[in-house]
This record gives C-alpha cells, structure tokens and sequence, in this order.
C-alpha cells in the first residue's frame, strides 16, 4: 500500500492513522529510510501533531512491533485454548493462527521481521521478550508431544525454531493476489508443521 494513500484508506484515528503511515512507509523504504515528515505526510497531519502521540520515530517502531506481537500470541493462544488437548491438534491450530497473521497482517509482520536491528536497546529487551514468549507456546507443545511418545523428532527446540521462521516467512513472499488464500496456506503449513516433529500415528 502505498503511504500516500494511508490517510484515505485507514479507518483510524489519531495514533491509528499514524501507525498505519509508519508501517506503510517502513515498508517501502526501511526504517532508517523513513522520516517522521514522510511519516507525517502519509497520515495527511503536520510532523508537530505526531509528537502530540509519539516522542520519537524510535517509540512508534516500538510500538507497532509490540502491538503486533500482542496480536499474534493472542491469535495464536486463542486458537491453542480451542484445539483440544492433542498436541498435533494444539500444533496445527498454533500454526494456522501464525500463518494467518503474518497474511492477514502482513506489513505489521515484514516490519517485525525486518527491524528488529533497529530497535534501541530497552525496546530490543521488550521484543524479545515476547518474542519468547510466542515461541514458548510451540515448544511446550512440541516438548510435550515428545514425552508423550506422539511425536519422534529428536530435536524439538530445532523444529520449533523451523516451524516459527517457516510460518513467520510468508510475510515476505505471500501475495493477496497470489494462488493461495491466507486459509489454504494455513492449512498446507499446518500440515509442513506437523512433518517437521515426525508425529507417530
């Protein structure tokens, strides 16, 4: 989506319409290659209004990466609590939810992925952090499904990192104008996901 045209598109206000501009223009040209004018002017507002919401550049990067985070383990959590108790059930949902936000949300996921390098440190310590805590949902499951005999990979913190970065990729190569609808992709990665552990039945 081009930035010139957040203003017209976004249904939000104030901060929303703001974020929504820093995403567009992070997209198109990273951050450090963003300006708050550019910023500014894909929200259709002065550079003055954004401090009256933001104080820096840096603080809205941190904050459009921690909402999306939030997103995500709440997507992803939501769907493990309506999987049932079989862990290649529980994977499978964790992973459809994680395909689908990094589809249906796609450049809040290609400014996760990408500027991570760009974060000051206290905001580094915060991503990761729940970053961790995402991946910790996959390898609860995965290092259950092992004591549990249901799963026969014998390195489930490896397949756990493979499956995340699988699921997190598509954000960078998935079109909406593409073959696969964000479902169908889903559902083919549920299954890749499931692979990757070496489920015994």
């Amino acid at each position: 989506m081009c930035a010139a045209k957040v203003a017209a598109v976004s249904t939000g206000t104030g901060r929303q319409v703001i974020l929504d501009s820093a995403v567009a223009n992070m997209n198109e040209r990273g951050y450090h290659g963003t300006s708050m004018r550019d910023i500014a002017r894909g929200a259709d507002i002065t550079v003055a209004s954004i401090y009256h919401h933001f104080a820096s550049k840096q603080e809205i990067l941190q904050d459009i990466m921690v909402r999306a985070l939030h997103d995500a383990i709440a997507m992803t959590r939501g769907a493990l609590l309506r999987s049932g108790g079989a862990p290649a059930d529980q994977l499978q949902a964790l992973m459809r939810a994680w395909v689908m936000f990094h589809t249906t949300r796609q450049l809040d996921a290609m400014v996760g992925a990408t500027e991570i390098r760009s974060l000051d440190d206290a905001g580094r310590r915060l991503v990761v952090a729940l970053r961790d805590e995402q991946e910790h949902l996959f390898r609860d499951v995965v290092e259950r499904g092992v004591e549990e005999g249901d799963f026969a990979t014998e390195y489930p913190r490896d397949a756990v990192r493979g499956i995340i970065n699988m699921g997190q990729s598509v954000c960078t190569w998935w079109r909406a104008d593409g073959p696969l609808k964000p479902e169908e992709l889903a559902e083919r990665y549920a299954d890749l996901a499931l692979a990757m552990v070496k489920p015994t039945v």
